[in-house]
């Protein structure tokens, strides 16, 4: 497995810069395959000197962290790390070949370990996925804003010539909904029958009902409250969500807003990200009603999501979005955005409720209802939690993907 950006650590460091869903994606998938007798390798960029090369996951003997030096002792945001990766492939291969490697596959994760991965299966003769994970195309397609302030800030263009470059290039490629692939289709204009629709999991045995105990464990979180968690960037929706609360506030007095993500060291971006949260929940008078909670420990997460009253997902622009499915597994009622990937995993009004975020009131309906029908949100959440147990389990989606790489190999 290769999935280059970030900071990818054994034990994931979630909330940091360009390290989320992914992350937990990429671990989870090799964990549950390593379980079926496999071993697994995960190739990342080394750009810290304090940490080991090889870093095993504990838990996990067949599942290594490896990570390859490339460009500056520095991290260097996704949209930027171009530059290095014709060092990072050298010197991936210099490795395996002193180590005697001999690896049946190779699967990269995401542009940037896409470019690795074809080139370095390339040089030894092996075969090569991709999963996109995101697609450049759809991202910007979304985003909207100035097309050139767009492309200096995330460099579209590059990337989406070398996501073409890519599918050309690999064996197979799976995408992680439907929609995705729907949007291969139409903005790329790329048709291929080596495509295989294959969703995230969620890892049943930690994400699930709440005991007894956890029901009226203390948190320090308000009695009852909405929650939202996820990296803080700029696509996420937060501002679509405090619009939005601002309507449910004024008509539910006893429900607050919890905002959870973001790293534990916050960098300026996250900061001032932050701050234009602040500014709006200052202007709305909402001050005693919405919570910025920032990184939470993966310990806290399954109690945050079992105690709340539903999870919300507010990005416009999300390929999946696997804190849904956490919440869905816990039991939890969910609103979603009707234009992600989780659209294919939720049956509206049976399982989760889909909306438009953009729009505020539309988005305050659906978590008025919820609140307002106890009935209604119960039935949502215990659908929710059967389809996760059912279908979604880390297990299944690695069986999954050990036919998808034998039919394609």
């Amino acid at each position: 497995m290769l999935s280059t950006h970030g900071y990818f650590d054994p034990v994931p460091q979630l909330g940091r810069t360009d390290t989320g869903g992914q992350v937990v994606y990429v671990l989870e998938l090799a964990k549950a395959i390593s379980k079926l007798g496999i071993k697994v390798d995960i190739f990342t960029r080394w750009f810290d000197k304090s940490q080991k090369q090889i870093d095993p996951v504990p838990g996990y003997p067949d599942v290594n962290v490896i990570r390859i030096h490339s460009g500056p002792w520095e991290f260097i945001p996704k949209e930027r790390i171009y530059d290095v990766l014709p060092e990072l492939i050298e010197n991936m291969k210099l490795f395996i070949k002193e180590n005697n490697f001999d690896y049946d596959l190779y699967h990269g994760h995401y542009v940037d370990a896409g470019i690795v991965t074809i080139a370095v299966a390339e040089a030894f003769g092996k075969p090569s996925y991709f999963t996109a994970h995101s697609l450049g195309a759809w991202k910007r397609d979304q985003m909207g804003g100035d097309p050139n302030e767009m492309e200096q800030k995330f460099n579209f263009n590059h990337r989406i010539a070398e996501e073409i470059r890519i599918f050309k290039a690999v064996n197979a490629q799976t995408v992680t909904s439907i929609l995705q692939l729907e949007k291969l289709e139409k903005l790329y204009d790329f048709h291929a029958d080596n495509i295989v629709d294959i969703p995230p999991g969620v890892d049943i045995h930690t994400y699930h009902l709440p005991s007894p105990e956890n029901k009226i464990k203390k948190t320090g979180l308000p009695k009852k409250y909405i929650f939202c968690i996820s990296r803080i960037d700029t696509n996420k929706g937060h501002d679509f969500l405090l619009y939005a609360y601002d309507l449910v506030r004024k008509e539910i007095k006893d429900v607050d807003l919890v905002i959870g993500g973001g790293s534990p060291n916050p960098k300026q971006r996250e900061i001032s990200l932050y701050d234009k949260m602040r500014k709006i929940i200052n202007e709305k008078g909402m001050e005693g009603r919405v919570q910025l909670i920032g990184y939470v420990p993966d310990e806290l997460m399954p109690i945050y999501y079992q105690q709340s009253e539903m999870f919300v997902l507010p990005s416009l622009f999300e390929p999946f979005g696997m804190t849904t499915q956490e919440a869905m597994a816990c039991g939890r009622p969910v609103v979603a955005s009707k234009f992600g990937g989780i659209r294919n995993v939720i049956k509206n009004e049976e399982n989760g409720i889909l909306v438009d975020p953009s729009k505020p009131q539309e988005f305050a309906d659906a978590m008025i209802k919820l609140i307002k029908n106890k009935d209604l949100s119960e039935t949502i959440g215990m659908q929710a939690y059967k389809t996760c147990q059912e279908e979604f389990s880390w297990e299944a989606i690695a069986d999954r993907f050990l036919n998808f790489y034998l039919e394609f190999y």
